[in-house]
């Protein structure tokens, strides 16, 4: 047997372990509502998340999503979510125009990231800015990430964050609205 080989047997074993096989089957039914994904595990339920796709496009890698999870992709859109990210307990996440989140992402309970404030202010067109969220990026419960926000690699925003402007790489962030209170490196 090649080493390749059993690598591949041993992070599939750990991945049953750690999701179980109803997780993996609910993941595999999650994945027929989805055009581009990888192995999705759906974590402490029987309730999948629930995609709302207006005409978008969702890219999602091998993930951990727990039920109440909402992905709403509007017309011409796009949410990319990547490999090892793990998204919590109704956690939303909104895109009019782009919502990227990188690998091995921690986003706790209750989160909501939109690249748009869903209306327009009178007299004027609806704003979308893009919303980027590097690599190994943890975010705790009720943060809230706001349109054209920027959240460097390795960063954590604390519980209950308002983030309304770019969060560098290394960093804590805390507070309403989110400030940095720590560099970690």
């Amino acid at each position: 047997m090649s080493q390749a080989w059993a690598r591949s047997r041993v992070s599939v074993a750990r991945r049953l372990r750690v999701g179980g096989v109803r997780g993996h089957l609910l993941g595999l039914v999650l994945r027929l509502r989805l055009r581009n994904a990888g192995i999705l595990v759906v974590m402490g339920g029987w309730h999948l998340p629930e995609i709302d796709d207006r005409g978008g496009e969702i890219t999602v890698g091998n993930c951990a999503f727990f039920p109440g999870v909402r992905l709403e992709c509007w017309k011409g859109a796009r949410i990319t979510i990547g490999d090892g990210t793990y998204l919590n307990r109704n956690t939303e996440i909104v895109a009019a125009g782009a919502v990227t989140i990188g690998r091995d992402c921690k986003i706790g309970r209750d989160v909501l990231i939109m690249d748009t404030d869903q209306h327009p202010f009178p007299n004027a067109p609806l704003e979308v800015r893009p919303v980027i969220v590097e690599d190994r990026v943890w975010i705790g419960a009720r943060a809230i990430i706001l349109k054209g926000v920027r959240i460097g690699h390795d960063s954590v925003i604390g519980a209950g964050a308002i983030v309304t402007r770019d969060i560098p790489p290394l960093s804590i962030s805390v507070g309403q609205p989110a400030r940095v209170i720590r560099s970690i490196g």
